[in-house]
């Protein structure tokens, strides 16, 4: 499957039935949170098919009562790793002046003394669910 670079964010959520005939899928706060995804504005939605292994369809009619603590996590993971070096582009300035970038499915990287515009080589400090920091190595 190609994955445009135009992708903000990756959840999985439920399809919920309205009374009104129409359906609605729950965005996570966290993509608001990091600023991936604004409330009030108007995405384009792709929907993938969730498909099951062979592991998990011949467990699924054995035991469906597996706790929900024995799944993997359906989260996805962070796509960096503390020691990590990457170069990002500074998109924007956070609320205590810090530099915002953004990689992979959205994902913020908070830089620390960068300004809007530059590109620079930062090394991954510290690593959160929702996004990481990184101290300039190089600019």
């Amino acid at each position: 499957m190609e994955i445009s670079d135009k992708l903000l964010c990756l959840f999985n959520a439920e399809v919920t039935a309205e009374d009104d005939d129409t359906y609605t899928v729950e965005v996570p706060r966290r993509e608001i949170d990091t600023g991936s995804v604004e409330a009030g504005e108007v995405y384009r939605v792709a929907l993938v098919s969730r498909e099951r292994t062979d592991a998990e369809s011949s467990s699924a009619g054995s035991n469906e009562s597996h706790s929900a603590s024995s799944r993997p996590s359906s989260e996805p993971q962070p796509p960096v790793d503390i020691g990590e070096m990457r170069y990002v582009e500074v998109e924007d300035i956070g609320k205590q002046g810090d530099g915002i970038a953004r990689v992979e499915r959205g994902y913020v990287i908070i830089v620390p003394g960068a300004e809007i515009g530059e590109r620079v080589k930062v090394e991954v400090t510290e690593v959160k669910s929702n996004f990481a920091v990184g101290e300039i190595i190089d600019q």
